[in-house]
């Protein structure tokens, strides 16, 4: 039976000598395989519209728990931008991955529509880093280590907020702070921010450098510390910021 799905590509591989095999990550059915026969022929419709990151109505002959087939394919954004710029796709494959991860390991809720929507204000031109950050952090949540940004760790207060410490999963106040160094108040109240805005409704981005960079350094911190993900494409990205 023919099914139209909401997906994006998020892998291929080669199959015989003209097919080939796509990951597809979806709003309602995961992740499914598809096959795509012929895909990767000259003449073949479907070669441009099934590369990776296309996002659109996939019509599929759905097998669950096998391989599907793939019929056609509406397209809703091909993030030409992104495919443009190494850095761009370096981001996007990064969040592609991340965004698989936690389908397989947390609550897949909301996982498609936050990555539609980061990659859809990259493609916009919007600071991939920021955009990123926000992801990563709205993704702990379905990864149920989402840190404490309300209220000291600690001791519980409002006040005084001095830093964060991805050791101790959270912001840290001035009278229980130990040796944790302390960051901008910029940062600590971004962070906050970035956990409740809708990605979708982001129309501007003032965020410093330095900000970026402890917010960053935070997360990289707690990702490390509280999920078990390792993702080469993370690793690649930020060697790429080093360069």
């Amino acid at each position: 039976m023919l099914e139209k799905i909401d997906g994006i590509v998020i892998s291929e591989q080669n199959y015989g000598e003209t097919s080939k095999i796509v990951n597809l990550l979806t709003r309602d059915y995961g992740i499914i395989g598809l096959m795509v026969k012929g895909g990767r022929s000259l003449k073949s419709p479907l070669r441009s519209v099934s590369g990776k990151l296309t996002y659109g109505t996939f019509n599929v002959y759905y097998k669950k728990d096998k391989l599907s087939i793939l019929s056609d394919v509406s397209v809703i954004n091909n993030f030409t931008n992104i495919k443009k710029d190494i850095e761009l796709i370096s981001y996007a494959s990064y969040l592609t991955d991340l965004a698989t991860q936690v389908v397989r390991h947390g609550r897949d809720e909301d996982v498609f529509d936050l990555l539609i929507a980061s990659l859809s204000k990259i493609e916009e031109g919007f600071s991939p880093a920021v955009i990123t950050n926000i992801l990563e952090l709205k993704y702990l949540d379905n990864l149920g280590v989402l840190p404490v940004l309300d209220r000291c760790v600690d001791c519980g207060s409002t006040d005084n907020i001095v830093t964060l410490s991805s050791d101790r999963g959270g912001y840290v106040c001035a009278n229980c702070r130990t040796t944790e160094p302390l960051i901008s108040s910029k940062a600590i109240k971004l962070i906050r921010m970035y956990y409740y805005v809708d990605i979708n409704k982001i129309d501007n981005i003032d965020v410093s450098p330095e900000a970026t960079s402890e917010i960053n350094d935070f997360l990289n911190n707690y990702y490390e510390r509280y999920t078990g993900l390792y993702l080469k494409s993370k690793s690649f990205l930020n060697s790429l910021k080093n360069i």
